[in-house]
């Protein structure tokens, strides 16, 4: 078991939504219910299945929770391309690359987690 608060992809991860969070209050009121709601779900996602799987017994297990967490970033990441092309958002926006950092971060560990269990 891990303590997700001690772990740096869980950090960036809620700095990520953090700023998910700050960004979709400049999106057009017409997008609450929509791309902005998605937007922040994905985001809150996210951290949260990193911090559920941590507290899961099996890296087995915990590495499925990552893996969700990978899916809501790229789910993420699609709806803030979304939002560039909508010009709600610019195409060079520190959300985007914070996005990406989360995603590499998430997909190392994931690497990690399966290397230290095959040497067990």
């Amino acid at each position: 078991m891990h303590n997700f608060r001690e772990l740096k992809i869980w950090k960036e991860s809620m700095e990520l939504a953090h700023q998910v969070n700050t960004v979709c209050s400049d999106f057009p009121d017409h997008e609450k219910y929509g791309l902005t709601s998605q937007l922040r779900r994905a985001s809150v996602s996210v951290p949260s299945n990193i911090s559920e799987g941590s507290s899961r017994k099996s890296t087995k297990d915990f590495i499925r929770f990552l893996r969700i967490a990978m899916g809501s970033s790229f789910e993420m990441e699609t709806q803030l391309l979304l939002a560039v092309k909508c010009g709600y958002l610019e195409d060079d926006h520190e959300v985007l690359d914070l996005n990406n950092k989360v995603q590499r971060m998430i997909w190392n560990f994931i690497e990690k987690l399966n290397h230290d269990e095959k040497n067990r």
